[in-house]
């Protein structure tokens, strides 16, 4: 008998306009109170207590206070309100925090709960992706493995991209799952067109991370969509484009808006974005650099702990955070395959293997051995394919637990899961110990019950436990402690060894700005309040005072932006009222580059501008005099040398 895969590859493409009808699962009584209380909890972890962070990471918070002042810093994800530079990363986050800024008044929850909101979208989502191939309860372990991941939790309370980063690629997935299960050739090309628009505003998010999935969904689509092949392929076309147009209409924007009238591209050499997203955003992260960073994370590991190997992301500072349940979901990829390595083109499980497996194992390779700039929460879009790996590989064991294979791949993933789970929690031996001999007795019933197949609902159980018991209590930890600075960590808060502290006072953040400092700046009238060398140094000020800061070289401080020229006309026309000292050490490549290049190409053979070895900082040392505001140096440059 011909079968309608059969038929579907041997049909005429413009004579086939129904292809088989793939439905959800049909709902079963416990679905709808299991889902509910998902979501409820995962919101009251999100939410509870979020305004604990402060601003959270002053850089964003900074970017959104001017998105709610200035149009154009909004759109352009300006790091203050008199467009002087951006930010090093797209705007789409910041849009979404920014309107939340402008409709609730600008505060920490308006900035921080729709990123938690993103969160349990997240959540919801990835349960309705998993559930349509796989059924409720392993949509359910799913979606729950994702709400409990410690470095999730982080990234769902904080200001990072991350938190729309992770929701636009689990919608990316559904719109995939989606197409694959299209009735007909419109509605799946329209499903794959709405994914590539999910990935277009991944990459106006944080870029090229957005693309590391893009292999896995192709692939999935090709192989198991319901189509013939040469529709499969003009319908990818499709979604490529979507991505293109959704992406590039602000890349094209931010290229032909005239320079002058908009902020400096933050993170580029040459005030363009796709430079952005080639080089300091995408090479320069793949290349190998001494980052210099250290991550004071749970326990307490540094550089070497975040060395590009493979081993990275399992080794402290970074297995606590995300780490749970990876080297389960390896282990079930593998099994899973070897499962499903007979069944048919179109199988949703071996799809679900490969949509989620290849999101994972892509990403995983890119954070392994990435050499240059690298922190731990980048690995939160890893998560969502975490969970649904492990969820759909033990749906199949389950299904064959009856069978020698069943109860053997069930032990071993229980086996892997509770081992690994002692492992972490041993890194901190101090903190509850008795959670990791709580995973290790269930781990040992979930492996005899399997073993033995007998009550295999009582081993089931125990491996749920055994799964989750870990990082939950690492999930409620880091829901209760306050987090600030450019690299937050997950987890319970352990005090820092000696060598660990000067690392840990750096992420934490600057000191607090004196009121006096908060009053002049909240005084002034011009166009911008202040300057001062290096955006970190700015945001604060910013923050505190309302004001529009100057961060001369932008997050590095080395970006060429402004330069002494433009700084200097800024001052002559009265649009910079103080400059505050202090801050990063500012380089000549951040003031004077671009006016040495000019001169340099004018007159090869001549003398080099002694000017053109000056910062702004050494300029406005030598060209005004330096007072005192609640303990800060200050120079005010309205009032001549």
């Amino acid at each position: 008998m011909t079968t309608v895969d059969q038929k579907l590859e041997t049909a005429p493409p413009d004579r086939l306009d129904i292809t088989p009808a793939r439905t959800a699962p049909p709902r079963t009584r416990w679905e709808g109170p299991a889902v509910g209380a998902l979501l409820g909890v995962t919101g009251l972890l999100y939410l509870w207590g979020l305004g604990a962070s402060g601003w959270a990471n002053d850089y964003y918070a900074a970017a959104v206070q001017a998105g709610t002042q200035s149009w154009t810093a909004w759109f352009f994800g300006g790091l203050d309100a008199g467009g002087a530079i951006t930010v090093d990363k797209p705007p789409a986050a910041l849009w979404v925090m920014g309107l939340s800024g402008r409709i609730f008044g600008f505060s920490t929850w308006s900035m921080l709960a729709p990123q938690a909101l993103m969160g349990v979208g997240s959540v919801a989502l990835l349960y309705a992706t998993v559930r349509r191939w796989s059924g409720p309860a392993v949509g359910l372990f799913a979606a729950a493995a994702l709400a409990v991941t410690p470095v999730a939790v982080l990234m769902f309370r904080f200001n990072n991209p991350d938190a729309l980063l992770v929701l636009l690629l689990v919608v990316a997935a559904y719109c995939v799952v989606r197409a694959c299960d299209a009735t007909t050739a419109r509605s799946g090309t329209l499903w794959l067109a709405l994914a590539g628009t999910a990935m277009g505003f991944g990459f106006l998010t944080k870029m090229l991370q957005a693309f590391l999935v893009l292999p896995a969904f192709a692939c999935v689509f090709l192989l198991a969509a319901h189509a013939p092949l040469r529709r499969r392929l003009w319908q990818l076309l499709v979604a490529a484009g979507a991505i293109v147009v959704s992406a590039g209409w602000w890349v094209a924007t931010v290229a032909l808006w005239p320079a002058e009238s908009r902020p400096y591209i933050g993170g580029s050499t040459d005030n363009s974005v796709l430079e952005l997203a080639l080089g300091y955003n995408g090479l320069a992260r793949l290349a190998a650099e001494d980052t210099g960073q250290a991550a004071p994370g749970t326990g307490g590991g540094g550089a070497d702990d975040l060395a590009a190997g493979l081993g990275r992301l399992f080794g402290p500072g970074v297995g606590e955070q995300v780490a749970w349940l990876l080297p389960t979901a390896l282990v079930a990829l593998v099994l899973g395959l070897v499962l499903t390595r007979r069944a048919p083109r179109t199988d949703r499980a071996r799809a679900g293997l490969l949509l989620w497996g290849g999101w994972l194992v892509v990403s995983a390779v890119v954070f392994s051995m990435m050499g240059g700039k690298f922190h731990p929460y980048y690995t939160v879009t890893m998560v969502p394919a975490i969970g649904a790996v492990v969820a759909i590989t033990g749906r199949e064991l389950w299904r064959r637990r009856n069978t020698e294979t069943g109860r053997g791949g069930l032990a071993l993933l229980a086996a892997t899961t509770g081992a690994w789970a002692f492992v972490l929690l041993s890194r901190t031996p101090d903190w509850h110990p008795e959670l990791r001999y709580l995973v290790a007795a269930a781990t040992l019933v979930a492996i005899v019950v399997s073993l033995a197949g007998r009550v295999m609902r009582v081993g089931l159980v125990a491996a749920l436990a055994a799964a989750l018991l870990g990082t939950s209590g690492y999930a409620i930890a880091t829901a209760a402690a306050p987090h600030t600075g450019a690299e937050p960590t997950a987890g319970p808060v352990v005090e820092p060894d000696d060598a660990d502290s000067d690392a840990r006072a750096a992420a934490v953040g600057p000191a607090a700005v004196s009121v006096e400092l908060v009053e002049a700046l909240q005084a002034t009238t011009t166009r911008w309040a202040a300057a001062t060398a290096g955006a970190q140094s700015a945001a604060p000020l910013e923050l505190a005072s309302g004001a529009s800061v100057i961060g001369i070289g932008g997050f590095t401080g080395t970006d060429p932006a402004p330069t002494l020229a433009q700084f200097q006309d800024y001052v002559a026309n009265g649009e910079v009222t103080y400059f505050i000292a202090g801050g990063v050490e500012e380089g000549k490549t951040a003031a004077s580059r671009d006016d040495a290049a000019d001169d340099d190409a004018t007159d090869d053979d001549a003398a080099a501008d002694p000017a053109d070895d000056l910062t702004i900082s050494a300029w406005v040392a030598e060209n005004f005099t330096a007072t005192d505001i609640g303990g800060t140096t200050v120079y005010d440059l309205t009032e001549g040398s």
